[in-house]
């Protein structure tokens, strides 16, 4: 490799005084509008490091003079959007959940702000349709363990359903019939056969239904079909929180599952509670405000 400057003839330009195997390198000078451009940015790299936060510390990051961050922007624009609902807000929270629907505008702008507040505090349980799955309830139907209506349904959405720590929550217990020994092993069969034969899915049975009756219509009902007064389910239909076969009835009776849904007062603002119980009661499976006297919700049976 040779060091010797000279200009290259055809260009008239200066080499660099390198050569690689023949090859020479030109001293081509930048463009003028390219190095200024370059200069520029570097002038407002070093600004934007000042004015704005750039530099990350052990901690946090620096401030910048003009102290904004884009949490801050953001919090900002949020702030904004709550301001500009704040009068339907405050119209929705001091309309008794009863007058609602008597409202159009107000009924329709409280099911689109509960189908927003769904799809972030719902979904995850029960789906993004509300159809459920096992263990979760479906919100679509007719079957409401608590009951259906608005306001049945806005008081378990605040209560909860056997949330510790909520005094008011939503509570039922079934007894285990096979773990704590209460009912031996033939008689949950019997028993089973039994409420199979509710939803013509068994031949009925004597000592079932004798078995029936001792320990299970106290809850349930003479008929199977649940008595809200104690938030029991629905034995004689075609809707099953925990399954409808023989071994999910059994495995009920054996060792119940007990669903817990959150209380959501201390979450959630009573507005926004009042949304969410009017979208779950548009979803096509609300009842009318006269059907069932008691606040109630909406967990189908938990067979």
């Amino acid at each position: 490799m040779a060091n010797n400057q000279r200009i290259d003839e055809p260009t008239g330009t200066e080499t660099v005084g390198h050569e690689w195997d023949g090859i020479e390198e030109l001293n081509t000078p930048l463009p003028r509008w390219w190095l200024w451009t370059f200069y520029a940015t570097v002038i407002w790299a070093i600004g934007y490091v000042i004015v704005y936060p750039a530099i990350p510390l052990l901690e946090k990051g620096t401030e910048g003079l003009w102290g904004w961050t884009s949490r801050g922007q953001l919090e900002d624009s949020v702030a904004d959007v709550a301001e500009d609902r704040a009068p339907i807000m405050a119209a929705i929270a001091d309309t008794p959940i009863q007058d609602l629907p008597l409202n159009e505008e107000l009924m329709t702008q409280a099911v689109a702000g509960g189908a927003a507040a769904f799809r972030v505090h719902c979904v995850q349980c029960h789906g993004a349709n509300a159809a459920g799955s096992e263990g979760y309830p479906n919100l679509t139907d007719d079957e409401w363990l608590w009951g259906g209506n608005m306001q049945e349904i806005e008081y378990t959405l605040a209560n909860g359903i056997r949330h510790p720590g909520a005094p008011l929550t939503r509570t039922s217990a079934m007894p285990a019939f096979g773990r704590d020994g209460i009912l031996s092993a033939e008689q949950i069969s019997v028993v089973t056969d039994y409420v199979l034969s509710l939803t013509d899915r068994g031949p009925a049975n004597a000592a079932g239904a004798e078995l029936f009756a001792a320990n299970c219509t106290v809850c349930h009902g003479a008929d199977g079909g649940g008595l809200r007064a104690f938030g029991t389910p629905s034995l004689n239909d075609a809707v099953w929180l925990y399954g409808s076969g023989a071994e999910d009835i059994r495995a009920q009776i054996v060792a119940p599952r007990h669903g817990v849904m959150p209380a959501w007062e201390d979450k959630l603002d009573p507005a926004t509670i009042r949304m969410l119980a009017a979208y779950v009661h548009s979803l096509g499976g609300g009842e009318d405000f006269m059907e069932v006297a008691q606040p109630a919700d909406e967990v189908d049976g938990e067979e």
